[in-house]
């Protein structure tokens, strides 16, 4: 199922393949500004670059001798590229390479992630202009409150979704450094304009001051960010889900043909793409307490992050990519029941205009208190016994004394409530 909805774009990024490559391509960078510089030569670097391939499996072969990553991949580009490889990580400590790539592939995962969210608005925005005059009863607490439109439910996720796509580009600006400044941070072997100009080669801004490694608040502020965008996407999730309910039916996720919903009950039809989804929130959120915890280090660095990374980082992207994808085929295919809304919408017997005759009852004289008890009175014996509030309202002398039939008629129209709508789609969509 997940390989539906995530693109292999995603899941390569954290290939051996992609990641080794990602590595060269800094390795290659820091050779080609050293030879700009003057201290390797410009036969070294294209010796370098036409011999050098990338082979997983002799790595991962040198890795089960050395136990070090790192020293396995070079040392399988200098078996290839032979004299010139003296040339490659001069001045450099492991995680100048390692960080710095990570950055790399973190970018090009943010990218995938923000096509996805504009994906996404497209999908809510659709639904938005849909039923901007859907009118269906909106839920306090789960209760009944007051008529709302389906559309305004859409722009409010959509503003929403917006917000995140300007924060996952805020967090992919936090992580898109590098460095290039030594086993220290110190810049005992290499410039900081050797640093500037090797990052700038590769899209990367110098971290300011660095010690051994990038500081892993910026990883941690990248994966909170997708956390947050995976907890919306529970939150929309969820309220499907109440939508979808059989004593609700208001709205329900696409169900195809030859779909099935129950091994022992053929009726079923279950909103599992919205269940699936707020399930994997609760991993994705669970891996920024990982990234939170990967911030304090000791001293200068340690190792204790890295191995946490290769677990939060490829799985949190792919998730989200995932998750996203997922949920915008939902929106895209969405079935609305406006008639089950207007349903519903009378259910209480008119008890939910209770508010409007309340403040009318108030701007012609009459004491909150006295209002208060009065509406409520009525609307709890519409509540016990059946019946409609309007007729009920109309019918106390209290009431009538204050407000006029044409007066109590506007109390119970439902685009009173919503004479704003059109103001609160131009903040939004305009």
């Amino acid at each position: 199922m997940i390989e539906r909805y995530t693109r292999p774009e995603m899941s390569a990024i954290w290939t051996d393949q992609n990641r080794y490559e990602t590595w060269l391509k800094v390795e290659l960078a820091v050779t080609e500004t050293l030879v700009q510089a003057g201290e390797v030569p410009q036969a070294a670097l294209d010796g370098i670059r036409a011999k050098a391939q990338i082979r997983p499996e002799r790595i991962e072969e040198i890795e089960k001798e050395v136990k070090h990553d790192v020293i396995a991949f070079l040392t399988s580009i200098t078996e290839q590229v032979g004299e010139a490889g003296r040339f490659l990580h001069m001045g450099m400590t492991s995680s100048d390479m390692l960080d710095t790539a990570l950055a790399l592939m973190m970018s090009q995962a943010a990218e995938l992630l923000e096509a996805d969210l504009c994906n996404l608005l497209d999908a809510l925005k659709l639904q938005a202009m849909k039923h901007k005059k859907t009118l269906m009863i909106g839920r306090s607490h789960g209760i009944h409150g007051e008529p709302v439109t389906f559309g305004l439910k859409m722009a409010l996720w959509y503003e929403e979704t917006k917000r995140n796509l300007e924060r996952l580009r805020l967090a992919r600006a936090d992580i898109s450094y590098g460095k290039i400044s030594g086993a220290m941070g110190t810049y005992a072997h290499l410039s900081p304009d050797i640093e500037a100009d090797v990052l700038a080669r590769l899209g990367l801004k110098p971290e300011p001051v660095s010690s051994q490694i990038v500081q892993r608040d910026r990883h941690a502020h990248f994966i909170q960010t997708l956390a947050l965008i995976a907890s919306s996407l529970d939150k929309f999730g969820t309220e499907i889900r109440h939508l979808q309910r059989t004593e609700v039916g208001e709205a329900e996720e696409p169900f195809d043909p030859g779909q099935k919903g129950s091994s022992s009950m053929p009726h079923k039809r279950n909103p599992v793409a919205s269940e699936n989804l707020c399930g994997l929130a609760r991993i994705i959120r669970s891996h920024s307490i990982a990234a939170l915890e990967n911030v304090p280090l000791w001293h200068e660095r340690d190792i204790s992050h890295s191995s946490v990374e290769r677990v939060i980082l490829p799985d949190s992207t792919i998730l989200l990519d995932y998750m996203l994808n997922r949920f915008a085929t939902v929106m895209h295919r969405l079935v609305v029941y406006p008639e089950r809304m207007l349903q519903n919408l009378d259910l209480t017997g008119g008890t939910l205009y209770s508010q409007k005759v309340l403040l009318r009852l108030i701007q012609k004289g009459m004491q909150r208190e006295e209002a208060y008890k009065i509406v409520q009175s009525l609307a709890m014996e519409v509540f016990r016994n059946g019946g409609s509030f309007k007729e009920k309202i109309s019918s106390n002398t209290t009431v009538c004394k204050h407000l006029d039939e044409k007066e109590l008629e506007a109390c119970f129209d439902p685009w009173q409530y919503l004479q704003h709508v059109d103001e609160s789609y131009q903040r939004v969509f305009e």
